[in-house]
């Protein structure tokens, strides 16, 4: 067997990322605060840990893949936090936060000798069950290096953003503010169509057939055209706190996003109308609804 590593935040994304480190054969020590979550990992050999802390290893190797930046910080600063007990070892955070939050996290390890990477990725849960997701990912050349093997358990490629810990998750949050754009136009286009008579099936598969024949475009372009926005790969609140870090970054950086501020109007009217049962493209209805359809 491989090096046991910790893992800690067992939502859809976490458990998939787990399983596949314990088919690449490596050894987990699972954190969930849900603990029951960590079931399904322990009857294939995983261990549970009681905190954060005991899911590191002095000198080991701890990925998180967390909600938000509170929940980042609160494992890893928090009390039994993770960096109490890291020594020299790396954390590997594969969460979306903040790229301002990565650099301070980062900075924080360098103070006690440890290590941070940033590893944020691309897919949904059905992707990260197949070990497919795309990988982005920046820190400390050596700490990317030692958890290079780990990341290609999880994924079909890892494209490396270098040094500054906070590349990575520039890079997600830009991904993220595409694939809105993306969500966006074609909840616009396929509406303005359906007004005039032209069925929003017809439309999505002109276009996903000629100018637009791309995944991105053929697979959230089915939910937009159906208007049936399921399965959930991620949630409307989940994109929505994304969106408010793009908007967040755009502002640190004096980049005007008129596109992000009104998909981020759309999340929120999503989830003010308590619509969380459905994938975060849903907000697209929110366009056909303002046409009156």
């Amino acid at each position: 067997m491989k090096e046991t590593i910790g893992f800690i935040g067992l939502g859809g994304m976490g458990l998939a990322l787990a399983t596949n480190l314990l088919k690449a054969g490596y050894g987990l020590r699972v954190y969930n605060r849900t603990a029951e979550k960590a079931r399904p990992l322990l009857e294939h050999g995983a261990r549970l840990a009681r905190s954060p802390a005991e899911a590191a290893e002095p000198g080991g190797v701890v990925v998180t893949m967390v909600s938000d930046d509170r929940a980042v910080e609160a494992v890893t600063l928090g009390a039994n936090g993770l960096l109490d007990r890291l020594g020299d070892g790396v954390h590997l955070s594969m969460s979306t936060i903040a790229p301002s939050t990565a650099r301070r996290l980062a900075a924080l390890h360098r103070e006690r000798g440890s290590h941070y990477v940033a590893s944020p990725v691309f897919g949904k849960p059905e992707v990260a069950a197949r070990a497919k997701l795309w990988v982005a990912t920046s820190g400390d050349a050596a700490a990317r290096a030692r958890v290079r093997l780990l990341q290609e358990a999880v994924s079909q490629w890892i494209f490396d953003f270098g040094e500054d810990p906070g590349a990575a998750n520039v890079i997600k949050l830009a991904g993220n503010f595409l694939l809105g754009a993306a969500i966006e136009a074609m909840a616009e286009a396929f509406t303005m169509a359906e007004k005039h008579g032209v069925p929003r099936r017809q439309t999505y598969e002109f276009f996903t057939q000629t100018l637009f024949d791309c995944f991105v475009y053929r697979g959230y372009g089915k939910l937009i055209a159906s208007e049936h926005y399921q399965p959930v790969g991620a949630r409307p609140s989940l994109i929505r706190k994304d969106f408010g870090l793009i908007l967040e970054a755009a502002a640190e950086g004096r980049v005007p996003m008129p596109l992000a501020s009104l998909i981020h109007e759309r999340l929120t009217a999503t989830v003010a109308k308590g619509r969380e049962d459905i994938d975060w493209a849903g907000f697209a209805r929110e366009v056909s609804e303002s046409a009156g359809l």
